[in-house]
């Protein structure tokens, strides 16, 4: 019977189901950019009180900074089923998600990239890696913000 399985005619119920011969298991939705687009109005419309709001206000920054940004949503897992949101221009420019107290702007390449605002203020110590906590009462510096968005949008082109 097992050999019957492993040599069966493709197509009939016989591809390998096991970790063994098992694709990867995708991270990021492959879907159009309008059903990413929704899920993150979702996300946002999930994240109640001011990390609501101010998610949705640095999705705006970053769509009007970059509008050939586009919308992804990845990492689903139990414990976080909606996903992440991650804003993507020839690879990921930043990735947005809630803390505990704040809302998390995460630039991937962010040590690569001019800060002269001194914007971020969290994840110093990596070596690629740069973050920027919003809190409650944190004003955002949008000028600055967009700056970062197509400085981080322009190096993925490079």
């Amino acid at each position: 019977m097992l050999l019957a399985w492993l040599h069966a005619p493709k197509g009939q119920g016989a591809e390998p189901v096991g970790p063994l011969g098992s694709q990867p298991r995708r991270q990021s939705i492959g879907m159009s950019d309008a059903s990413a687009s929704k899920q993150i109005d979702a996300i946002v419309r999930k994240t109640t009180g001011w990390k609501g709001e101010r998610l949705g206000q640095l999705r705006a920054l970053i769509k009007a900074a970059d509008p050939g940004v586009v919308e992804e949503v990845k990492w689903k897992k139990p414990s976080r089923p909606e996903g992440v949101a991650v804003w993507s221009h020839d690879g990921i420019v930043c990735i947005g998600e809630t803390l505990k107290n704040a809302v998390r702007l995460t630039f991937p390449k962010g040590a690569k990239l001019k800060d002269p605002k001194g914007l971020f203020n969290t994840r110093l110590d990596s070596k690629s890696v740069r973050a920027i906590d919003f809190h409650e009462d944190d004003a955002i510096n949008a000028s600055a913000l967009k700056a970062l968005i197509v400085q981080g949008a322009r190096l993925n082109r490079s």
